[in-house]
């Protein structure tokens, strides 16, 4: 039998609930702050489940700079027609869109910094695959 599970992605950064709150509005989310001040819990009612974690020797990741890897980045899934309203809505809260080598035109995953410096995609829905395959 396996233990029923669930994860979190939890984010460093040195103000949790400033990052909490950005979060909790870009993804329409309740923010939960329990007895420890430097953990911090974004939960949407659609599965989202995210938390923010204080690190007092914080410093923001370096990507996309080659020399450095990107370790995670949060992937936001919207709706085709809704993409330039979903970077219109970040970019209002405080994301910082990074320059990618193509710009031009519409695209199908865009790529921002969060105020705190972590790397995130908008990225249309994926188009449903219309060949049910088995689990291999």
């Amino acid at each position: 039998m396996t233990v029923e599970k669930t994860s979190v992605l939890v984010l460093d950064c040195a103000e949790p609930l400033e990052l909490a709150e950005f979060y909790s509005h870009l993804l329409g989310a309740e923010t939960r702050i329990g007895n420890d001040p430097d953990f911090v819990e974004i939960v949407g009612h659609s599965g989202v489940h995210l938390a923010i974690h204080r690190d007092h020797g914080y410093a923001p990741p370096s990507w996309p700079r080659p020399e450095d890897s990107q370790q995670a980045h949060l992937r936001i899934l919207v709706g085709r027609g809704d993409m330039d309203e979903a970077e219109r809505e970040a970019i209002g809260l405080g994301a910082r869109p990074v320059d990618t080598k193509d710009n031009s035109g519409p695209r199908d995953v865009r790529v921002y910094m969060d105020p705190a410096g972590h790397s995130f995609s908008l990225a249309v829905y994926p188009l449903p695959d219309p060949v049910l395959r088995p689990n291999v």
